[in-house]
């Protein structure tokens, strides 16, 4: 991952909504949930979660697909653990520290 693709997946995450949206979606794991059921655990109106998914489409973040006339939205786990490893990559360089003290841990 570079820095612009870093910078836009942080700007994507750094709002109170989008983030929950997203934290939603890793618990959900690989299968995701329907939009729907997102916009219950989150809570705001469809028309902002519309709004807030489109932003974190956008940055790489979640995945959607339609199955019939639902909509299945999913985190996209390999963007995640590319973000991860990009924020950790030179973590404790230099120093004695183990490495599992800061080295990302793979989600799936």
């Amino acid at each position: 991952m570079n820095t612009d693709l870093a910078l836009g997946a942080l700007r994507a995450l750094a709002h109170e909504s989008r983030l929950a949206a997203f934290r939603a979606l890793i618990r959900a794991g690989p299968a995701g949930m329907s939009v729907g059921e997102l916009r219950e655990q989150v809570a705001i109106p469809a028309a902002t979660l519309t709004a807030h998914l489109n932003v974190l489409r956008n940055a790489g973040l979640a995945l959607d697909t339609r199955e019939g006339r639902v909509i299945r939205v999913r985190a996209d786990f390999a963007q995640m653990n590319a973000l991860l490893a990009f924020l950790t990559e030179n973590c404790c360089a230099g120093a004695a520290a183990p490495i599992e003290t800061c080295a990302p841990r793979t989600i799936c």
